[in-house]
């Protein structure tokens, strides 16, 4: 009852918040990179694969979508699914390729798959290089909806996030769910009990593939460009940060730690001047261009403090939410 009513909180919150100020590109930002996070989660906290090249997916995904509306010129949801198809072939490929092995070679796999395709799209000339692509439209939804005005979008991109918060929650309580958690546990166990182990990783690693393409499609058409920076591997870490963070293997804990770091990169500088001027401190000033060391000290933080996450300890010291 207790995890309902909160569902239901932040839901009245995601609906409220443009309306009471919140500049709504930099709440479409917090949740493409949400859904990209809860796509990771999916990997990583319900089924135990490490993968260091999910930002192949964000980025062939978004430079999918980009193409496909401002070259083919097609509409933004046929983008869209162009943007998803591509990152679930990409995911289905580089599964197949890394889910035979396991730990850190699993992961180096991916990385080294990643890092592959980012040379690809450095050399391919439909990417446009190191410019990336500029000026993607974003249209009409279905010929009706004019994407164009901020307010519109966000929340095409709230019921978006709506349904593939739903869609992950409907996998992790499913019995898929329940193989994946058992694979995660004991992968040997799983599999003298009769279970195809590395046919519900790959299904997984799919899943994950495309809705972290969902999030990179998004994020292209938000934003209206798509560059290099999203395939780097420096984004696949990022990922992995929002995720432990918040708190792994947690429905919300990807949720929050996606909107802590996106917030402190986009607001310390805010938050700094605003410090500057309450102190009288002139080095506050200057807060915003330390971003990184200071996401750095939370994650140190949250690794001596918060072993399991912001979120992760919540849930672990509050009964109602276990359930």
């Amino acid at each position: 009852m207790l995890k309902k009513a909160l569902y239901g909180l932040l839901l009245i919150a995601l609906l409220a918040a443009p309306l009471l100020g919140v500049y709504p590109l930099f709440l479409m930002k917090v949740l493409c990179y949400a859904l990209f996070a809860a796509a990771f989660n999916l990997l990583i906290g319900y089924t135990g694969l490490l993968s260091f090249g999910h930002a192949a997916f964000l980025g062939l995904a978004g430079y999918t979508t980009g193409y496909a509306i401002q070259t083919l010129g097609l509409s933004p949801e046929l983008g869209l699914l162009a943007g998803v198809a591509a990152s679930l072939l990409l995911g289905l490929v580089m599964g197949l390729l890394a889910i035979r092995r396991q730990g850190i070679y699993f992961a180096m796999i991916t990385l080294a798959l990643a890092q592959l395709l980012y040379f690809v799209f450095l050399q391919a000339p439909f990417t446009k290089g190191e410019d990336g692509l500029q000026g993607i439209p974003r249209g009409k939804l279905f010929g009706l909806l004019d994407l164009s005005h901020d307010l519109t979008l966000y929340y095409v991109m709230a019921c978006v996030m709506v349904l593939a918060f739903l869609l992950i929650v409907r996998i992790v309580h499913s019995p898929f769910g329940q193989i994946l958690t058992a694979i995660k546990e004991n992968e040997p166990r799983a599999i003298s009990l009769g279970y195809d182990t590395d046919r519900f990783k790959l299904l997984v690693f799919i899943l994950s593939a495309g809705l972290a393409g969902l999030a990179g499609s998004l994020k292209a058409l938000v934003l209206g460009f798509e560059t290099l920076g999203d395939a780097y591997w420096t984004t696949s870490g990022l990922v992995i940060l929002m995720t432990l963070v918040g708190g792994m293997g947690t429905l919300l804990g990807p949720l929050v730690g996606a909107f802590l770091i996106i917030a402190l990169e986009d607001r310390l500088g805010d938050i700094g001047q605003m410090l500057a001027s309450l102190t009288g401190v002139s080095w506050f000033a200057s807060l915003g261009e330390s971003v990184t060391i200071v996401i750095g000290l939370i994650f140190i933080v949250c690794v001596l403090l918060f072993r399991r996450g912001i979120v992760g300890e919540i849930v672990a010291r509050i009964k109602p939410l276990r359930v």
